[in-house]
């Protein structure tokens, strides 16, 4: 059940409604208290084979939950549950969370589990953080996610895999000689290959900036375009480093909070000289303005607003509502934030260019967010999908001033919780209401949710 509670006051300047909207998504009659983000950090976001190439993505779940605790002086016998995401995962660690937080040193008995959902499993792992808070289940809960693509796993082709699988019962009935009979009977010579993670989708066959790359040609958005936005977002996160945005949020690794995918000397001319990465020869997306391949982790608190008070924490801010929905991934792959936004927005009654005041939205691809940004004000979209009600305008110097993806990086797995603990903070620095976090997935599947300052 979704309350409303809706005020509105009129001042004396001027005839403008200001309205303020308190939702709180409630699951049983007795569960009304609301769910607040109260930390949140992640390690430098770093390019693969670089400064975690010798690290497990356990270890950086490790470090990141260790942080938090740190950051947060947080008993770690309070922690109720852990819930991490992981997109690539090693068959040794395949629960990364629980593996994670014995590594971190939290008390055996407290559970974990781990999500798989593309770009938004940490999106998906903070959420059900909160629905085990708002059902009674947890009242504090540490929700994150990593990757690392230092280290994945690389299977050898799988007729050699049968193989080696049935090698025992061969090597029983006939010896190694039969073993290696086994092994040589009808292998062809392109089963002697190796099989490493393919980042294409399995249903559609299509890898993501091939699909992006079509998106953007639908939506009408330019090359130039792309490449100016890509260097905005370089920028923009070189300079929240340069001010010390960064500094209470990255938890450094060997004693440096750098993040060597940030490029702040980019400029249009040099990001324009590189070749189409994906459409070839005449595609929009290259290598510059797409993001990385990166190794990292993130960690965020979850707590009820009760249990935050009685412990003597100041949250940043509450979580509202969010969304989870699929389009088609055939012709709309990442156009999930666009019907996410619409959803949540709607149902808590905002519009999004009046009481939006702080904008965190995933950068997979420079050409993806743009496409996203003109469905959510192109009325024409809005007849064909929304009955006619338009999302909305994002006001651009409100959305993504410290960097995206695009220059900071995407570990999948961690991407989610970078962005819930940059919005928060934003909105304590920046005295805003609401904000608007929204992130694109493989397999056609999106996420938006709504945060709101905590008034400490």
């Amino acid at each position: 059940m979704l309350s409303t509670l809706r005020t509105t006051t009129t001042t004396s300047s001027s005839t403008t409604k200001i309205t303020r909207i308190i939702a709180t998504r409630c699951f049983s009659s007795t569960t009304t208290d609301p769910v607040v983000v109260v930390g949140g950090v992640r390690l430098p976001f770093a390019t693969t084979s670089s400064i975690y190439h010798d690290q497990m993505a356990v270890d950086l779940q490790r470090l990141a939950i260790h942080g938090l605790l740190t950051q947060t002086a947080l008993d770690k016998s309070l922690v109720d549950y852990i819930v991490c995401g992981n997109v690539i995962q090693e068959v040794r660690t395949s629960n990364i969370a629980r593996e994670a937080a014995i590594q971190a040193g939290l008390p055996h008995s407290i559970g974990a589990h781990t999500i798989a959902q593309a770009c938004i499993s940490a999106n998906a792992a903070i959420c059900t953080a909160a629905e085990k808070i708002l059902t009674g289940h947890a009242s504090v809960v540490i929700a994150g996610g990593c990757e690392t693509f230092s280290d994945v796993p690389i299977r050898l082709k799988r007729p050699i895999r049968q193989k080696l699988i049935t090698m025992p019962k061969a090597m029983k009935k006939g010896g190694p000689l039969g073993a290696v009979r086994h092994l040589l009977k009808g292998l062809k010579s392109n089963d002697l290959g190796l099989e490493t993670p393919a980042i294409a989708n399995y249903t559609t066959g299509e890898v993501m900036g091939v699909s992006s790359d079509r998106l953007s040609a639908k939506f009408g958005v330019s090359r130039r375009e792309q490449d100016e936005f890509t260097v905005r977002s370089h920028t923009l996160a070189a300079k929240a480093h340069q001010d010390g945005f960064y500094r209470e949020e990255i938890i450094p690794y060997k004693g440096s909070t750098a993040e060597n995918g940030i490029k702040g000397d980019s400029t249009l001319e040099s990001v324009s000289k590189l070749k189409p990465a994906f459409v070839k020869p005449n595609g929009t997306h290259t290598a510059a303005n797409s993001s990385f391949l990166t190794d990292g982790a993130a960690a965020s608190l979850l707590m009820s607003e009760s249990k935050a008070k009685e412990l003597g924490f100041k949250p940043w801010a509450y979580l509202r509502d969010w969304s989870f929905k699929a389009c088609d991934p055939f012709e709309e792959l990442l156009l999930g934030p666009t019907y996410c936004s619409q959803q949540v927005l709607t149902r808590m009654g905002l519009n999004m260019e009046e009481d939006i005041g702080v904008y965190e939205i995933h950068e997979a691809f420079a050409g993806q967010i743009l496409s996203n940004l003109t469905a959510m004000s192109s009325q024409k979209f809005a007849d064909d999908n929304f009955n006619g009600k338009m999302v909305g305008k994002v006001d651009m110097d409100k959305m993504n001033t410290k960097g995206g993806s695009l220059a900071v990086g995407h570990p999948f797995g961690a991407t989610g919780s970078r962005l819930l603990t940059t919005a928060s903070r934003r909105l304590q620095q920046e005295n805003q209401r609401f904000a608007l976090i929204a992130a694109c997935a493989d397999g056609g599947l999106g996420h938006a949710c709504i945060l709101e300052r905590y008034d400490n």
